[in-house]
Order: structure tokens, then sequence, then C-alpha cells
């Protein structure tokens, strides 16, 4: 099964973000083939090097248990309006566009918006 997760809102703030990525870890660990494109806010959340308190937990932890099985989407645009560069993202996630996206939401079974 081909699963498409679109994530609008910031890392930490609201949970929005972290519980996409609890069911995207989640049915990734089956054989659904999970990609997960980040708009908006949720750019931030490919930000390499995040630092959280102990206990809380950590949105780039969990965007790379996702990479294992899936793919890591960002939109390109809203990177460049926040200011977030291909080199500040974790290994393995993608600058991508909005035509990516149409095509990505054509092909998937399942889109889930978060």
């Amino acid at each position: 099964m081909n699963i498409l997760i679109i994530l609008n809102d910031p890392p930490y703030g609201t949970e929005r973000s972290f519980n996409g990525l609890r069911l995207a870890r989640a049915l990734s660990q089956s054989d659904t083939h999970i990609t997960v494109f980040l708009m908006a806010d949720a750019v931030v959340c490919a930000k390499k090097g995040q630092k959280v308190p102990q206990g809380f937990y950590n949105i780039e932890l969990m965007l790379n248990s996702v990479l294992r099985n899936g793919e890591v989407l960002l939109c390109g645009t809203c990177m460049d309006a926040r200011g977030v560069t291909d080199e500040e993202t974790i290994e393995g996630s993608q600058r991508s566009t909005m035509k990516e996206l149409a095509q990505h939401t054509r092909d998937a079974e399942k889109v889930l918006v978060f």
C-alpha cells in the first residue's frame, strides 16, 4: 500500500506533526510505503540537530525512523520562506515541489493531512 501523509504544523508547540509522525512510524513497520510531505511550518520538522528536554519527544528522530522504509519530502517554497536550507535538513530528506506533491497525491492509495 502507498500512503501519503501531509504535515503542516511546526515540530513543537502543537502535537499535530507529532501525531502524524506517530502514525507514519506505525504504518512504516508493515509492507506499506510511506511518504511524508512537510509543508508550511512543518518543514522545520526536518531540521537536523534538534535538542529537546530529556523525556520529550524528538521529531528529528521520528522522521529518521520513517526514512528507514519511506521518504520525507519538503516543500521548497515553504523552506525558502522560512530560511531553511538543504544543508540544515536531516540526511535523506529531499526538497520537493507542488508538482511532485500532486503526483504523490495521484499515486497514493490514501492521503492523510495533519
